[in-house]
């Protein structure tokens, strides 16, 4: 297998909002995002989700304008085509769009669908936009623009509305936890970082032209964030406090004091990769946000209370459902929320 990187490119703020948007919906919105861990920018295509191993692969055009016409939709789709016709198997084509006018959906309510939901006019425009764009591009090959070849590729792509804006985005991160939903001030904000970081890899390293022969190879180029950095990143953010960085909370020095001189250290150290590993397994990220805002809950009603006096209010349920955590680590974290709340 080769694959050459074509047609990757910086973009206006608007385009980086939008896929950022679409980072966000590959996360936390579509169908599979449990199984996407890497997010490569502008290498494959303005965004590719790829799972751990880097053996599956999602491709996704992002496209901010709200009001697309059909023609102009089927030109957006020429980068997924020249990945259709590519040597590697991409399991989903996705178009992020900010919107489309009133021409284009059969029922405009659904806001992700295939083309059984795009009206019969509409799909000729997209059709004749897509043929188009590819006879215009020098990376597409002639003999590949058919008729056939073009309805085959329609046939697989996932069309996407974008109707959230980027506050809603963020908060999915949070999952189902009101309680923990900030101000959305602070939720902008984080959205800005989640785009800043995004848009910081198009500047990396050039790679226009260059030729791969596994897919894993795209992640050498560090022009990727993973779910556990924007989750990591968000919580940072909310909790103002640096997980990994900041040392001890002021609240668990009495604890850490307690330890055996030789043991502190990495007794600490312990307790951050519990923490980190808790906030990272997607298969109990349910219950590490039930433990997060049932302390956060804890400490608004009781800012005087101590740590052990607020681990021991907490539920056996929801100790149970953070299997990454044990005592120490439980009253770590506890200290890094009490330590952020009363700033």
């Amino acid at each position: 297998m080769t694959y050459t990187v074509r047609s990757s490119e910086k973009l206006r703020k608007s385009g980086a909002e939008a896929e950022t948007k679409a980072l966000l919906y590959l996360m936390n919105f579509y169908p599979n995002s449990q199984d996407i861990h890497y997010f490569v920018i502008d290498f494959f295509n303005d965004l590719t989700g790829m799972n751990r191993t880097a053996k599956k692969l999602w491709d996704l055009q992002s496209k901010g304008a709200k009001n697309s016409s059909p023609k102009s939709i089927g030109k957006e789709l020429v980068t997924l085509f020249k990945n259709y016709i590519s040597e590697i198997a991409f399991d989903a084509y996705i178009l992020f769009l900010g919107g489309v006018t009133s021409s284009f959906r059969i029922d405009d309510s659904k806001t992700s669908f295939g083309i059984e939901n795009i009206k019969d006019n509409a799909l000729k425009k997209l059709k004749e936009g897509l043929i188009e764009e590819c006879k215009d591009k020098t990376y597409i090959p002639n003999e590949q623009i058919t008729d056939e070849m073009i309805c085959e590729f329609i046939s697989h792509v996932t069309f996407v509305i974008d109707e959230r804006n980027p506050t809603e985005y963020v908060k999915s991160i949070i999952k189902m936890h009101p309680h923990l939903i900030p101000e959305d001030t602070i939720l902008e904000a984080i959205f800005n970082e989640i785009r800043d970081k995004q848009s910081s890899k198009k500047n990396i390293n050039t790679v226009e032209g260059i030729t791969i022969e596994t897919t894993e190879e795209a992640l050498d180029y560090c022009r990727h964030l993973t779910n556990n950095e924007i989750r990591l990143l968000t919580l940072q953010r909310i909790l103002n406090w640096d997980i990994l960085g900041r040392g001890i909370p002021a609240s668990f020095v009495e604890i850490y004091n307690k330890f055996p001189a030789e043991q502190r250290q990495d007794k600490l150290n312990e307790c951050q990769a519990d923490c980190c590993r808790a906030l990272f397994n997607n298969n109990r990220a349910d219950g590490f946000w039930r433990f997060f805002e049932k302390i956060y809950s804890l400490i608004i009603e009781h800012p005087k209370s101590g740590v052990t006096d607020i681990y021991r209010e907490i539920e056996d349920e929801i100790l149970e459902g953070c299997p990454d955590l044990d005592v120490h680590s439980f009253k770590y974290f506890i200290s890094i929320v009490k330590e952020g709340i009363q700033k």
